[in-house]
């Protein structure tokens, strides 16, 4: 059983170490995408592999998945493109082709009815607004620790007091 999920495992914690990577680093990630979009590709077709009943249903299952990540990625690579770039930061651009392997990655686990796939898109898709709401409330966060040390440390009772 738990070779049969490996291939889930596997891409769930990439995707979560290149989450990572872009949440602390503040650096575009995009050709990790682009191999983690490959990648994925590849588990969508070894995933529904078994349930194709002849030499035909497998040509067709490996067009169709072909022809869904290729199309994925011209579409982040385009996002990419040096006018393009011009409109978003870089950093806004990584989290634009992030989102599109999400929608791909969901688009792709319902097509092939397999939940783990779409599970995997999800948490992607959830990635990017958790990236977002983490890089504008860190110095919020910090001011609320400070504030909290200083109430603590002008409030802690220190010995006795002197009447």
């Amino acid at each position: 059983m738990l070779r049969r999920k490996l291939p889930y495992l596997v891409l769930l914690v990439l995707a979560i170490v290149g989450i990572a990577y872009t949440n602390f680093s503040h650096q575009p990630l995009n050709g990790f995408w682009e191999f983690l979009t490959i990648a994925t590709g590849l588990v969508c077709i070894a995933t529904a592999w078994p349930r194709a009943p002849d030499r035909s249903a497998r040509f067709r299952l490996v067009w169709t998945q072909a022809l869904h990540w290729i199309t994925l990625l011209v579409a982040m690579n385009l996002v990419l493109l040096p006018g393009f770039q011009t409109l978003l930061p870089t950093q806004a651009s990584s989290l634009v082709v992030l989102m599109l392997l999400a929608l791909g990655t969901v688009l792709a686990g319902i097509n092939l009815s397999s939940w783990e796939i779409s599970f995997l898109g999800v948490a992607l898709a959830a990635s990017v607004p958790a990236i977002v709401w983490v890089k504008q409330s860190a110095l919020f966060l910090l001011i609320a620790v400070m504030l909290i040390i200083g109430l603590g440390v002008a409030f802690w009772p220190r010995g006795r007091a002197t009447t």
